[in-house]
């Protein structure tokens, strides 16, 4: 019989809007006990500027009609939108017994073997969450840990348009540049990347997964 720790279930929400996938992730992650099975969800969002706890709001420089929604994850200000894959692990970290950095780690190294696999060369950085082709970010991460358990997650930038980006300091870094994997060469479709992605994560976690 298979244990839940061993099942990730993935949820696909297709396109929707940012405030609402929050709060249900926030529930989820309330109401959840120790023996609920983890999830991964699948979501594309409309144009929209977070701004983790941290985040200072000098580094929305221009937000013009996008709006700026503060959030209860780490980290400065990032930009989601359409054509960008974002993918939330709602986990038991505790249950898992991996840490919050081991689980950065994870993601990082998760997009960056996705990346791999199309002959394209990526890097994390200590001083700055995220994955990095020759110095320019190609996703960004957040999380937030309550009760042992995460929620928030990772944007990985696909097939979108990057000029959002130039209305803040991505992560509160000024000047940073950004890109995406259209520019990259890479031309498979939003699905596409994201099974391979879901493919890669499940793996790096040991467990099995099913759609619902």
């Amino acid at each position: 019989m298979t244990n839940s720790a061993d099942i990730l279930l993935i949820r696909e929400l297709g396109l929707e809007e940012y405030t609402s996938v929050l709060q249900k992730m926030q529930t989820f992650n309330q109401t959840r006990e120790p023996h609920t099975t983890d999830e991964l969800w699948i979501v594309e969002h409309p144009p929209v500027f977070t701004l983790g706890l941290n985040g200072k709001t000098e580094h929305v420089l221009d937000a013009g009609d996008i709006p700026v929604i503060p959030v209860d994850r780490g980290g400065q200000v990032t930009y989601h939108g359409p054509g960008q894959l974002v993918i939330y692990p709602l986990l038991n970290i505790q249950r898992r017994n991996i840490g919050v950095r081991q689980l950065v780690s994870i993601l990082e190294q998760t997009v960056i073997e996705l990346l791999a696999s199309y002959h394209i060369e990526a890097q994390n950085r200590a001083d700055a969450p995220g994955v990095y082709v020759d110095d320019a970010k190609i996703a960004a991460l957040g999380l937030r840990i309550k009760k042992g358990c995460s929620y928030h997650g990772l944007s990985l930038n696909i097939n979108m348009d990057l000029h959002a980006f130039s209305r803040i300091n991505p992560c509160g870094y000024a000047g940073m540049a950004v890109t995406q994997c259209s520019d990259l060469g890479i031309h498979d479709s939003l699905n596409i990347m994201s099974q391979k992605l879901v493919s890669l994560f499940a793996k790096a976690l040991g467990c099995e997964t099913r759609i619902v």
